[in-house]
């Protein structure tokens, strides 16, 4: 994706080419950026590397994904438009920790041995490595200008905390008073998705619910054609959507357009880039579907459904939080507190908490107002839902290797418990991670980042 000079180099993928007016850039949290360069010939390119290795056969056809498989496959491309690896030079960032682990964790440190494999392919090749920040718990963005070859690597975020506006602003708040302030979801949405929380469902009734509203219509009909979504033919019409689609994708696809209007009243409150709490919302809905498909806990739609609003209460506070940004950023990234601690320690509220309120204010079903309110910590969930578990693992998944959508931080002290409870083990992340939609990771085309 090019943005004014800047191409966004997705997870999973590699971008090459000849010397040029563009920068590369990768934002990194688990996932490992190698930047490889050759100034005499002229040639360079950026790497976005998920996990160290192949799990199994899922995945086997996106090669780059992986580091014992993208790197060869990035290098001799590289040596293909005239690099030689004698001359080669190598930047190497990312790879922080999914959060403070133990000994007996270790095997979590998906990160680490990414970039482990990563350096080691760059070894083999005897690539001088000219710089690396790996690990610690520190999200960043790593770059690399194929104009002049200069590199660099930076905290995502915030440059440079500013002075001032680091005084607690939580007399100042009122959620409620707030929570009248922003756009409700369409009632459209609200109608369909008590529609299909029946055991059976008409799906003409649905469609015509959707036709009354042409705003709605038209967004999803957008929707079934864009990046995330679209398969090889264009899709015209909500029949022909219906039709061709499925009644299943058909009825994810009214929600999430829906939706979309809602979180774009964000501004750069929590995103680091346009649109990306949006973004983030479906990414969270297709990886809390996968998971629910791989454990046979929830119905997938339900998961995708809880996926796609768990945040909706951080529109509600996104003004209020872009006020707060430079100490927001810092208490995140360097004391490593969680998101819903910040924001208390802010607002007097978090987003959790504000999206309770609104799940009961648009009467919202029980598991889906559960899994927004304790989406962060399910352990305290009096319920006990296992959707609100995949939720946090999808949210946790995203978070670490979707990074630069949002500032986030989620808490890992419940993660075997949350795991446990839908069946699985810590053996089991890197599973999940492999099994994440890779078209999570293609961005939408309303989605590019503002330079900042």
């Amino acid at each position: 994706m090019v943005h004014s000079g800047l191409y966004h180099v997705g997870s999973g993928s590699f971008e090459v080419g000849h010397q040029q007016s563009r920068t590369l850039r990768a934002l990194l949290g688990t996932c490992v950026g190698v930047a490889v360069y050759d100034e005499t010939a002229g040639v360079g390119g950026l790497i976005h590397l998920l996990l160290p290795e192949p799990i199994g056969t899922a995945s086997i056809d996106l090669p780059e994904k992986y580091a014992t498989t993208g790197m060869p496959l990035f290098l001799d491309r590289l040596e293909s438009l005239g690099a030689t690896t004698r001359q080669m030079k190598a930047v190497v960032a990312g790879g922080a920790l999914v959060g403070p682990l133990t000994v007996q964790d270790m095997d979590l440190d998906i990160g680490g041995r990414t970039a482990e494999a990563a350096i080691q392919a760059l070894e083999n090749k005897q690539i001088a490595i000219v710089q690396w920040e790996t690990g610690g718990f520190f999200t960043c963005c790593i770059e690399l200008n194929l104009q002049n070859w200069k590199w660099k690597i930076h905290p995502t975020g915030v440059n440079e905390p500013t002075q001032g506006n680091n005084q607690p602003i939580a007399s100042e708040f009122d959620a409620r008073q707030a929570i009248a302030s922003v756009r409700p979801i369409p009632q459209v949405a609200l109608r369909v998705l008590r529609i299909i929380q029946e055991e059976t469902y008409d799906i003409e009734k649905i469609t015509k619910e959707v036709k009354k509203d042409q705003v709605i219509s038209a967004k999803t009909i957008q929707l079934c054609n864009s990046a995330l979504f679209s398969k090889r033919r264009e899709v015209m019409t909500l029949d022909h959507a219906l039709v061709y689609l499925g009644q299943d994708l058909f009825v994810k696809l009214i929600i999430s357009a829906a939706v979309q209007s809602y979180y774009n009243q964000c501004g750069n409150g929590y995103s680091l880039c346009k649109g990306g709490l949006y973004h983030h919302a479906i990414g969270t809905a297709m990886t809390a579907e996968r998971i629910a498909q791989l454990t046979g806990k929830v119905k997938p739609g339900i998961a995708y459904t809880a996926g796609l609003l768990h945040d909706i209460g951080k529109v509600v506070l996104d003004q209020t939080i872009a006020n707060a940004h430079p100490m927001l950023y810092r208490k995140l990234q360097h004391r490593q507190s969680e998101m819903i601690d910040v924001e208390a320690q802010l607002l007097g509220i978090d987003h959790t908490h504000v999206g309770e309120i609104l799940a009961n204010t648009w009467s919202l079903p029980d598991e889906l107002t559960d899994a927004i309110r304790y989406h962060h910590k399910p352990e305290e969930s009096p319920m006990g839902k296992s959707v609100t578990s995949i939720v946090y693992l999808a949210d946790l998944l995203m978070s670490r290797f979707n990074t630069g959508l949002e500032l986030e931080r989620m808490g890992t002290g419940s993660l075997k418990q949350n795991l446990k409870r839908i069946g699985l083990s810590g053996a089991d992340l890197k599973k999940l991670v492999d099994h994440m939609p890779q078209r999570v990771f293609a961005p939408l085309e309303a989605t590019t980042e503002d330079d900042k």
